[in-house]
């Protein structure tokens, strides 16, 4: 069955065998079936909403007349395959299917517009709460069968960091050997710690009951392996490997940023846990300058100031331009670059003799890219300024380990950022895409947040068509706004696009053709989810 959604709220069944059943009942195979009535969607018995305190509405339905398509003539046959990011929270800290009922009716929603996959985030605190090497993936395989059954594919992330959001910290014996030894989290000057993800100066430290970080993580790969082979390759088309703070390349130099300032500001530097230091200290003596390194740099700002209020990021005599601010900077950019390259060497090892795609995820860290110093990357780790490309390693890195890309804001413009922050993401973007390119790294994209801004699909659009057009695209994320009759319509419509090609004008219908056409009704729609 092939179905591709024409506009906000018309279906188009393309197949003709399709045209003799009756549109206002769509069954599936476990049982269960969709029913469009005038008001409502209702999902059969086996996805009854009622007790899970789920509803899907739906406002109003109404199908085009079906009439014998012609055959476009594609501008290009480059396709792009688009993911749904499935619920953070989808298997719960309890490794329990959250809102099953409510999942399963989106999953054959996305299946009936034509989507390629769902992404499923899988949180090392879950699988490895308790104990070192005490694996438990039963709520991760009850959900990746779900996906299977659909007929969907599936695009695996493997987090592991915590996260607030989910409500998913890491494994509960990381934390407490966190509270004997504090220094395995990244640390700011203040002393603040970032415990959602383990510092990457102990990589190959055994801090973790004999074992390194990294011997872990490859252990956890190895189990996923084990316990999903059935699935790798065939359901299991994708494997992101995460690679610090929110699976993002990365150091948490967010962490301390205020909510509630519209300018956001530099960040901070993360290298003042006891492992760091020592690093830092060793590299100091190593290159023949002890003295600096005895710590971070003491002119940086706070996470909130701006790049003017001290004097490291200052575009005119800023200390960033220094001997010294070369010294540190290279040395911190350096450490991120080695511990993406453990970590894509350890996804290669485990992933590289299945039939899976490795994906890693860099941040588009496009705050204050209008400034000569690029503070914001420079503390998130990247050493990109107006006179170095700080980019160009780390795509050679990824294409060492055959490693896909994938870039998020690609629905951000610079039209919409304040012009207070001098931030452009349009041409970091660009930036980033060019240094793929240049070494063969292939692209994926993936939306700035659940709530796309004004103007943001059309940005979607526009990186997901020509000849330098995204790989893949992962759309974040599934839930209550996702279905909302705001939001919906506007996806089936970015769904339309991707899947319809645009139309030789040979093949476009004549107006006599338009005339004979019959009149199709048109309402808005959208599917709503509500969860108790």
């Amino acid at each position: 069955m092939e179905v591709s959604v024409i506009g906000s709220s018309q279906a188009n069944i393309l197949k003709t065998d399709l045209a003799c059943r009756e549109l206002g009942l769509l069954s599936f195979k476990n049982g269960s079936r969709v029913s469009w009535g005038k008001s409502q969607i209702s999902f059969g018995r086996s996805c009854g909403l009622r007790n899970s305190g789920v509803r899907l509405t739906l406002k109003a339905v109404q199908t085009e007349a079906i009439r014998p398509q012609k055959i476009s003539r594609p501008q290009s046959q480059h396709g792009v395959r688009l993911y749904v990011g499935l619920p953070l929270d989808a298997v719960s800290y309890c490794n329990a299917v959250n809102h099953a009922k409510a999942i399963a009716a989106g999953l054959k929603a996305l299946k009936l517009l034509g989507v390629e996959g769902v992404e499923l985030p899988i949180w090392w605190g879950v699988v490895e709460k308790e104990a070192m090497g005490k694996y438990d993936w039963s709520g991760y395989l009850a959900l990746v069968e779900m996906v299977h059954k659909v007929g969907l594919k599936l695009h695996v992330s493997l987090c592991f960091h915590g996260s607030k959001h989910a409500k998913i910290p890491l494994p509960e014996w990381v934390i407490k050997i966190g509270e004997q030894n504090p220094s395995i989290f990244f640390t700011d000057r203040t002393g603040q710690q970032y415990k959602e993800c383990l510092s990457l100066a102990v990589d190959e430290v055994p801090v973790l009951e004999g074992k390194t970080p990294v011997e872990v993580y490859n252990d956890f790969c190895e189990s996923f392996k084990s316990s999903f082979s059935s699935f790798i390759g065939s359901t299991i088309d994708g494997i992101s490997m995460g690679l610090g703070p929110d699976g993002e390349l990365r150091y948490p130099s967010h962490q301390g940023l205020s909510r509630s300032s519209k300018v956001p500001g530099v960040g901070e530097f993360q290298c003042y846990d006891k492992s760091m230091l020592a690093l830092l200290k060793e590299h100091g003596e190593t290159t023949g300058n002890p003295l600096w390194g005895l710590g971070g740099p003491h002119d940086a700002p706070a996470y909130d100031a701006s790049p003017s209020s001290n004097s490291f990021f200052k575009d005119d005599g800023g200390s960033w331009e220094s001997p010294y601010g070369d010294f540190f900077l290279s040395w911190y950019s350096s450490l991120l670059v080695r511990h993406a390259d453990r970590l894509l060497s350890l996804a290669s090892s485990a992933f590289g003799d299945s039939e899976v795609a490795i994906y890693s995820k860099v941040p588009l860290v496009h705050q204050w890219y209008k400034t000569r110093s690029h503070p914001a990357e420079l503390t998130a780790g990247f050493y990109n300024t107006q006179n170095r490309d700080g980019y160009e390693v780390i795509a050679e890195m990824f294409a060492q380990h055959s490693c896909k890309m994938i870039l998020p804001g690609m629905d951000l413009s610079d039209e919409g950022q304040l012009q207070e922050g001098l931030s452009s993401p349009e041409q970091l973007l660009g930036q980033i895409w060019s240094a793929c390119k240049k070494h063969g790294v292939e692209v994926s994209g993936e939306n700035s947040s659940d709530a796309v801004a004004h103007g943001g699909f059309e940005q979607i659009r526009k990186h997901l068509s020509g000849e330098d057009a995204a790989h893949s695209f992962f759309y974040q994320r599934m839930g209550a706004y996702f279905f909302s009759p705001e939001h919906f319509p506007s996806f089936t419509q970015l769904v339309r696009n991707m899947k319809q090609p645009q139309m030789h004008t040979d093949d476009l219908l004549s107006e006599e053709e338009k005339a004979k056409e019959p009149v199709a009704a048109t309402s808005e729609s959208g599917i709503q989810m509500q969860t108790a």
